[in-house]
């Protein structure tokens, strides 16, 4: 795969590892400190990878966000993932987004992730 950009990464991109996954910043990041989890294993889902892949890609969330908290003092995380190009995956290898949140980055927070689909998203104003 060496038109996949996660499959070749340099090694002064990686943050942090371990030895199913890498952590980088992402190059187009929603906000300081948004950072991507990569399996090493090239698949286009998460899910595409073995229990123990999937568990290794978890614990390297919950490390980066804990280091992210450390360094930033956030006030909140997006963590999620696009599973497939119609929930909007680009970049065709799998991958979790560790995204730092900030009051006030956004007008309206509220709905977070049900944001991706607008109309539907401020579900306490639908009767």
């Amino acid at each position: 795969m060496s038109s996949c950009p996660f499959c070749s990464v340099p090694d002064d991109r990686i943050l942090l590892q371990n030895d199913h996954a890498i952590v980088l910043l992402d190059a187009f990041p929603v906000s300081e400190g948004h950072s991507l989890v990569v399996p090493k294993q090239h698949v286009l889902s998460v899910f595409d990878l073995p229990a123990e892949e999937q568990a290794a890609l978890w614990r390297l969330v919950a490390e980066i966000r804990e280091r992210l908290k450390e360094q930033l003092h956030p006030d909140a995380f997006n963590i999620g993932l696009n599973d497939g190009e119609a929930a909007g995956q680009t970049v065709m290898h799998a991958h979790i987004h560790v995204i730092p949140r900030f009051r006030g980055d956004v007008e309206e927070a509220r709905g977070g992730v049900r944001r991706v689909l607008p109309k539907k998203a401020a579900y306490w104003k639908q009767g």
